[in-house]
């Protein structure tokens, strides 16, 4: 059976740019996110702003390896950081008062990833 690799630009690069941070700031949680980005696509599921919802508290920043979609409501503010956002999640996220973060904005407030939660 042939072996799967991601041939997106971006996700490649991110997936970089995750395992050289995970080394110089020696934090596994980054790690363990580009291993999770670099699995194939049809072994991980979307996540749904109501998931964000149920896992995660006031003020909590959160990591998705993958895609967040709009499906649900969100009723307490929240960061979440992902390969992507749909355009009703990003909203719904803006909405109540949360924020969408880029990997890399979100490396630079927490290098450590010490106050970050996965999920997904």
């Amino acid at each position: 059976m042939k072996k799967t690799k991601a041939t997106n630009p971006e996700l490649i690069a991110l997936i970089t740019f995750l395992k050289k941070q995970s080394n110089e700031n020696k934090s596994e949680i980054w790690r363990t996110v580009a291993e999770r980005l670099a699995k194939p696509r049809r072994r991980t599921s979307p996540v749904n702003i109501s998931r964000l919802n149920r896992f995660s508290k006031k003020g909590e920043t959160v990591v998705v390896s993958g895609k967040v979609l709009g499906t649900g409501e969100i009723t307490h503010p929240i960061t979440v950081t992902a390969f992507s956002f749909s355009a009703k999640a990003r909203d719904k996220i803006n909405a109540a008062k949360g924020k969408c973060m880029s990997f890399a904005d979100l490396i630079k407030k927490d290098p450590k990833g010490s106050k970050v939660k996965i999920i997904g």
